[in-house]
């Protein structure tokens, strides 16, 4: 997969989630979707089914972070959902991420890809010092996950655009970064700290980036979402 806008369709239920999809009914390009939480505890495992039928990609993006048996089984039922994507917290430990890779590949050795969260981008070097007590800088904790990951053989990380071009440089550059915190250079950062423009993020070497508001809270949603790949897609 090439670089691509992965579209946040944080909605709280299969109506709101559909009614937002059909807009972009006749579009050449089927937006890549990622199913949250909110989305997936409300409908459960059909929304992703579902989502999958109409022809869209799929991450799903529930950030699993337990002891590393549990999350093996569980991986092992997201498995069957045929998602593109899926991820888990780094800082769940190598054993946990290597667990779950284990459950997460099917008999015939195929698996959707699995990438790690390294720190959310809501989180900024202040409130990691005072609320996770992590007094290293958050660049230097952010490459430490995303290297631990790599060893544990997942296949990129969830971090800051601002951090994407760095970590390939650690991790190489076939290790994927997928980045949230992606707003318009004339948007509002809503509660995001760790924020670039479509077009910086590409600059700085992200893989995917993950927009949620930008678009889904758009006067014109589609309009918003071929902004975003005219920006961040190499056509």
């Amino acid at each position: 997969m090439g670089k691509d806008v992965i579209v946040a369709c944080d909605f709280s239920s299969a109506e709101a989630t559909f009614t937002f999809l059909d807009r972009f009914i006749g579009l050449e390009r089927k937006p890549f979707v990622k199913i949250g939480m909110e989305l997936y505890y409300a409908e459960g495992p059909q929304i992703v089914r579902e989502i999958k039928r109409r022809g869209h990609k799929i991450f799903l993006d529930l950030k699993l972070h337990d002891i590393p048996n549990t999350v093996k089984k569980a991986m092992a039922v997201l498995s069957r959902l045929d998602a593109d994507i899926v991820n888990l917290h780094a800082a769940g430990t190598t054993a946990m991420m290597k667990a779950a890779l284990e459950g997460l590949t099917r008999e015939d050795g195929s698996r959707p890809l699995l990438i790690a969260v390294t720190q959310l981008t809501s989180t900024d070097q202040e409130s990691m010092e005072r609320d996770l007590l992590i007094d290293r800088p958050i660049g230097e904790v952010v490459m430490h996950y995303a290297k631990t990951a790599k060893d544990a053989g997942l296949d990129g990380v969830v971090c800051s655009p601002l951090e994407a071009g760095r970590v390939h440089e650690v991790c190489g550059a076939e290790f994927l970064t997928v980045t949230p915190g992606i707003r318009f250079a004339d948007g509002d950062r809503g509660d995001q700290k760790r924020v670039t423009t479509p077009a910086d993020a590409k600059a700085i070497g992200s893989d995917y980036i993950v927009v949620g508001r930008p678009i889904t809270a758009a006067a014109d949603p589609v309009a918003a979402y071929l902004r975003c790949v005219d920006e961040f897609v190499d056509r």
